[in-house]
């Protein structure tokens, strides 16, 4: 026996990291390909540098990949999943890694998450530098995949985000719109959508939103108290998560929710308590905004040509 026989080839393997070094791309590192990877860290303006990490990966949303049989874009929501996880905390990403496990190594499916990684990568002005393909035919079968994702960022630690002992009382709560249900809430979308059209499936794979620029140039501005990215826990659990203790967000709830929400709630006859727990219901970053900075703020995202909407404000918890 050889260890092609066995289920692993090394060959492929090797292909798939030329196939990586070979992408021309500024969020594409020149030290693919070897044992570890990196990028020169320029910190000459920065006083006291906070380096932050984070690891995420898209759950269930690649069985909704399998079924359609399209991957091109999954790899922007694993680079999403992590570096919105980084700028809520006013970090800039510096470098991505990723992690794919299969049961064979298909070329044709892998060529396109990492094509969709890359494009993750350029969005959010990080750079690629390595990564790690397991062929494991033993633990997954023949087609299955599984993605993870590591992310490191920088920031200036008085300027990292949230800032708790500046939050009070009527501090206002404004949104960033999601591009959809993103990467979250997929194991109970999945069960209520089995027998639906293709079109509704085309629309859980719509890509999560990448933040970055947004969020760097609010946090920059100083109009950012904290911000956090919805994801599993819904808003009111996310929120919670970057406001004092003495302190509790009041959601309107008056906003357009996206009618991908509605039709699961409806199909699954799903109670809109747990909507609002699993789902982000067409919020993709929620941000403190002290109220004396509204006025600001609302000035620099229309020069921006960015959306946002109030949506809530800090009361006593």
């Amino acid at each position: 026996m050889d260890y092609r026989t066995a289920g692993v080839d090394i060959d492929k393997g090797d292909r798939f990291a030329r196939f990586i070094a070979s992408l021309r791309s500024p969020a594409v590192s020149s030290s693919i390909g070897g044992f570890s990877g990196g990028i020169p860290l320029d910190v000459r303006g920065y006083k006291n540098p906070l380096l932050l990490s984070t690891t995420d990966g898209v759950g269930t949303k690649l069985l909704v990949a399998k079924r359609l049989q399209k991957y091109d874009t999954i790899g922007i929501d694993l680079v999403a999943m992590n570096v919105n996880d980084l700028a809520v905390c006013g970090a800039q990403p510096l470098t991505f890694l990723d992690y794919i496990a299969c049961g064979h190594l298909n070329e044709g499916i892998l060529q396109d998450v990492i094509r969709g990684i890359v494009s993750g990568c350029e969005q959010a002005g990080c750079t690629l530098v390595g990564g790690e393909t397991a062929e494991m035919p033993d633990l997954y079968e023949e087609n299955d995949i599984d993605l993870a994702g590591f992310c490191v960022g920088l920031v200036e630690k008085e300027e990292a985000l949230p800032k708790l002992s500046r939050m009070q009382e009527g501090d206002l709560i404004y949104a960033l719109p999601s591009s959809g249900i993103h990467s979250n809430g997929l194991s109970l979308a999945r069960k209520v959508l089995e027998n639906a059209s293709e079109n509704l499936w085309e629309e859980l794979l719509t890509p999560t939103r990448i933040y970055v620029s947004e969020l760097i140039l609010f946090a920059r501005a100083g109009v950012l108290l904290g911000a956090a990215h919805i994801t599993g826990g819904g808003l009111e659990g996310n929120v919670v998560r970057v406001v004092p203790n003495t302190l509790r967000p009041r959601f309107s709830w008056d906003w357009p929710v996206p009618s991908i929400f509605h039709t699961i709630q409806r199909e699954g006859k799903i109670q809109l308590e747990e909507m609002r727990r699993v789902f982000n219901m067409g919020i993709g970053i929620a941000m403190i905004i002290p109220r004396t900075e509204e006025k600001r703020f609302l000035e620099l995202a229309q020069t921006n040509r960015t959306k946002t909407f109030k949506i809530g404000e800090l009361i006593r918890g």
